[in-house]
């Protein structure tokens, strides 16, 4: 039996905002769209509906279809509640945490249904924008888990957005591995190298702040060239494959400002990319005190 908390039940046997939407002919300052992920086959499933206000590019209301556990039908009432009125670029920063922490807390096996609605979401932002789905959800890499369709570059940004440390957490949050479990070997690889590859930037980092003080402090054209640089060979080709790209701005003392272009611009990782791909290689190939922010 699962812990659920008050609030879970609640949303559970009381539900808010289910249902579909149905745009009015008549009505054209709005637009009607729907995002939809899971299957039925594999357990759950989740259709979001969101009314869009186009002038003001805000959702009015989101209502939605799901088949699934008790944690899915509460995850997905509560994703429901808490982007109303938003605009598409607020909801877009709505995390699966954010959904978790509305419902006071799901079991950590249960953490896959608040994935399913931060992915809903995207999906039907992405869609309204008229984005492909699989230039933002990274989902084009080779197929790791055939039993729920997961993708080597989703289980990795799954580990990362959520800082995953075990193979059974990448299972609780993505459901990879809780099938047949032939794919469990491979997960443990690509959290492994996630892992490995997060130690080598906390290192890298920590050896240059250690040899700041012996060596020769760059110049500002040097400082700009250098991160020019780094975007250009090492940062920009990793974001174009996935629909995305970035442009320096300006650079003011340590203060790096970028412009985030395509898939990039609005992707519910916005933060995630601006931190964790650029900020931190920066900060490894130039100066370990450079704060990367977004224009």
């Amino acid at each position: 039996m699962w812990d659920y908390t008050e609030k879970v039940l609640e949303l559970f046997h009381n539900p808010k905002n289910q249902g579909l939407i149905e745009k009015t002919l008549e009505n054209d300052s709005v637009a009607v769209v729907f995002g939809e992920v899971g299957s039925i086959a594999c357990g759950d499933a989740l259709r979001l509906h969101l009314k869009i206000q186009i002038a003001q590019d805000s959702i009015l209301d989101a209502r939605f279809q799901t088949f699934g556990c008790t944690s899915a039908i509460a995850s997905s009432s509560a994703l429901t509640e808490l982007i109303k009125g938003l605009t598409l670029d607020e909801a877009l920063k709505v995390t699966n945490q954010d959904i978790a922490e509305y419902l006071g807390g799901l079991p950590e096996a249960k953490m896959h249904c608040s994935v399913m609605g931060q992915e809903a979401l995207e999906a039907a932002i992405y869609k309204y924008r008229g984005i492909p789905l699989d230039s933002h959800e990274d989902d084009e890499g080779a197929l790791i888990c055939s039993c729920y369709g997961i993708s080597n570059s989703r289980i990795r940004r799954i580990i990362i957005e959520n800082e995953l440390t075990t193979t059974e957490q990448v299972t609780n949050y993505v459901k990879a591995g809780g099938g047949c479990g032939s794919c469990l070997v491979n997960i443990d690889d690509i959290l492994a190298s996630v892992l490995t590859e997060k130690e080598k930037n906390i290192e890298v980092v920590t050896e240059i702040a250690h040899q700041k003080d012996t060596t020769k402090p760059l110049t500002n054209l040097q400082k700009i060239t250098l991160i020019q640089q780094v975007l250009e060979q090492e940062i920009r080709p990793f974001l174009m494959a996935d629909g995305g790209d970035v442009e320096l701005y300006d650079v003011n003392g340590d203060q790096v400002l970028v412009s985030l272009k395509g898939a990039c611009d609005s992707c519910s990782s916005r933060n995630a990319t601006l931190k964790g791909a650029i900020e931190t290689r920066l900060r490894a190939k130039v100066s370990p005190y450079l704060i990367v922010e977004a224009v």
